[in-house]
């Protein structure tokens, strides 16, 4: 029989796992449309936004204290519209609010609560608020629009002018040479914040930032600095080594809350997933660490098992909660060990397994749970045990099988299964990077499924991308995130399979953004469509975060792109928007890495590496094991017509060229010939 509810919800009618949670509250949910914004306008009602995601802990907090309590939901029926965002179907909606709940309290966050006036604009907002706290406040809010409404008309309007400048992108008409100088600036400001002996970011709360690492690599293999090199290694280490890498079945959460990297805020997120795989891999490649290898292949285990889906998709996250033994719900329950309960898992072992994954002091948490986390290599251990690194890798192996066994009889955490565009040409980035490396055909596999996926269900007949699909709908035009991460994917999938096909979408991709995203005057990118409804401003995406600004990665596509049709518009666009945040970027560079990718790529060559000829593949493999991070790869088993192949092809052998802005040096059949030509420093 169907369960039954006291309450159901407009919200029943979608099909986001977050906005299906609130269906049974007993507020009177809407979801963003623009029935429920007519709704407000003629009630004259202020509007509630609550902005949250599925995997969420503090917002299921909120929700149990607060909005499955009906005394709070008299309230807010009575005096409120009340619409609820899941802010990964609707990051523009997002956008829009965390930056008012910013300018108003300083901070910002989820569930990210903000109360505006019934045309859209903002009054009042900020993150989590205890039960009490929130009622009184939604009283005193209720009285003021009722009794003095030309004052929170006033607030309004003085905050939606405060939202509109900030962020501001002007065009800089002047250009500045881009030197290694700008380079040395950018990270001898940032060293200041950097945590040498832990990695990552000074101090608690400890988030892997991928793009930051993937930069510094690249700057200091560069730029010959070791001290940053070894800043990275020792990043990348304590990661794979600690808590918020699931030391059982793989996969990173989103971040630890302590300064060791230890105690995961417990949910995992693809896109950071996909964005640590294309990182490790890349490292790999660059320092030959196994651990690296290792970790890469766990996560993208996890991935397979957890995350994706018979289409190819795949799924967003995993939650922080599950249920625990006593059927409460609980963040990190599925992931924590008791010692008495790994004591009759492992038996003999549990000595060795102690050691490794420290179920000791260092190792423990609270109510007398641990969360595996190591902090000696796997040479250390063996030759302290007197055991072999050969039979402790198969006993580590075999602790996971295990463990994984045992913990699969608990209740998982819950799934959101809705695919983000976006989220999977980031996963999908991680995969070709994973094939590039490790030349793991099962990757390339993978990556070809889902690359097919995106280019059959997401990409519309008049040239748009969706952003959403669940339960085989494919659903929201799409963002500048989204177009961005899908050309750099795709791009990408071409260097390794020269399949054309998915090099001309991201061209026609990239016009389209021109068309509909593009302003000619700033030499930006907005981040929603001209084709969207208008919310009460429109924003350009520039600052890298966890994900790299959307902006940042158009510029890299377009350069990229640039070189491939011989195309000088899109170097001058890609050009002019380095320029526009240049001063920003010496200033904050773990805010602007991936702006600081780009200024890489014009400080000294950068490569395009023509391959022609029926043993293309062959030397594609060869040449992808050295990192060579200041190239771009174009190749062919036959004759092309794209700019950089053109008249290259010989039927008789397979000739490697080697450019730099369209002078070549003389082709090679050669790879390590091919290879003696590309200099990598600075």
């Amino acid at each position: 029989m169907p369960e039954q509810y006291k309450y159901t919800n407009n919200l029943i009618h979608e099909t986001s796992p977050y906005l299906l949670q609130h269906a049974h509250n007993p507020v009177n949910w809407y979801a963003w449309n623009n029935e429920t914004l007519e709704l407000a306008k003629k009630e004259n009602k202020l509007i509630i936004i609550s902005i949250g995601y599925s995997s969420c802990h503090w917002c299921h907090v909120m929700e149990h204290e607060s909005f499955e309590n009906e005394e709070v939901a008299k309230v807010m029926n009575e005096n409120f519209i009340s619409i609820k965002v899941d802010r990964e179907e609707r990051p523009d909606i997002d956008q829009v609010y965390m930056n008012a709940v910013q300018l108003m309290t300083g901070r910002g966050g989820w569930p990210l609560n903000c109360i505006a006036l019934p045309d859209g604009r903002p009054i009042w907002g900020g993150t989590y608020f205890p039960k009490e706290n929130w009622i009184n406040a939604l009283n005193q809010l209720a009285d003021l629009f009722k009794n003095t409404p030309e004052k929170a008309i006033e607030y309004a309007e003085q905050l939606t002018e405060g939202i509109k400048k900030s962020e501001l992108v002007f065009l800089k008409k002047t250009h500045t040479e881009n030197t290694v100088s700008n380079l040395n600036l950018a990270v001898k400001t940032w060293e200041e914040t950097m945590d040498f002996d832990l990695g990552g970011r000074k101090g608690a709360i400890k988030f892997p930032m991928p793009n930051n690492y993937e930069f510094l690599l690249r700057y200091a293999v560069q730029a010959e600095n070791n001290k940053i090199l070894n800043y990275v290694n020792t990043t990348l280490t304590n990661m794979a080594y600690g808590g918020i890498n699931d030391q059982v079945g793989g996969g990173f959460a989103r971040y630890s809350t302590d300064e060791k990297w230890h105690i995961p805020h417990f949910e995992k997120m693809l896109y950071d997933n996909g964005q640590l795989v294309s990182l490790y891999s890349k490292a790999f490649q660059a320092t030959k660490n196994e651990l690296y290898e290792s970790t890469v292949y766990h996560t993208l285990n996890f991935i397979e098992r957890e995350l994706t889906s018979n289409e190819g998709a795949f799924y967003s996250s995993l939650d922080a909660d599950s249920n625990n033994a006593k059927n409460e719900l609980e963040e990190g329950a599925y992931y924590v060990w008791k010692k008495e309960h790994l004591k009759t898992i492992l038996g003999d072992d549990f000595k060795l397994f102690s050691d490794y994954y420290n179920i000791n002091n260092y190792g423990f948490w609270e109510n007398n749970n641990y969360v595996l986390i190591r902090k000696s290599s796997n040479a250390e251990i063996a030759k302290k045990h007197s055991i072999s690194i050969s039979k402790l890798k198969d006993k580590v192996t075999t602790w996971q099988k295990l463990l994984l066994k045992e913990r699969g009889k608990r209740e998982k955490p819950r799934l959101d299964d809705k695919t983000l565009t976006s989220w999977n040409a980031l996963m999908l980035k991680g995969y070709i990077d994973a094939y590039t490396v490790f030349n793991e055909k099962h990757f390339l596999e993978i990556a070809v499924k889902n690359a097919t996926f995106i280019y059959t269900k997401q990409l519309q007949e008049n040239g748009s991308l969706n952003h959403n699909y669940k339960n085989g709908k494919s659903t929201i035009n799409g963002y500048l995130e989204d177009y961005a991460t899908v050309i750099d994917a795709y791009i990408a999938l071409y260097e390794i399979t020269f399949n054309e096909l998915w090099l001309n979408t991201a061209k026609q991709l990239t016009d389209y953004t021109f068309d509909h995203f593009y302003d000619v005057e700033k030499s930006m990118f907005y981040f929603t469509s001209d084709e969207d409804t208008n919310l009460i401003t429109r924003k350009m995406e520039i600052e890298d975060n966890v994900i790299p600004a959307s902006n940042s990665i158009m510029a890299k596509n377009l350069f990229k792109l640039s070189h491939y049709y011989s195309n000088n518009y899109y170097l001058k666009v890609s050009k002019q928007m380095l320029e526009n945040v240049k001063e920003n970027t010496q200033q904050y560079g773990s805010g602007y890495s991936n702006w600081l990718q780009l200024l890489a790529n014009y400080v000294g060559n950068y490569y395009e590496v023509a391959i022609s000829g029926k043993n293309a593949f062959d030397k594609i493999v060869e040449l992808n094991q050295k990192y060579i991070p200041n190239k771009l790869i174009a190749g062919s088993t036959k004759k092309s017509n794209l700019p950089l192949m053109e008249g290259r092809y010989n039927e008789n052998e397979t000739l490697i060229y080697i450019c730099v802005d369209g002078a070549c040096q003389l082709p090679v059949n050669n790879t390590k010939e091919a290879l003696n030509q590309l200099k990598i420093k600075f």
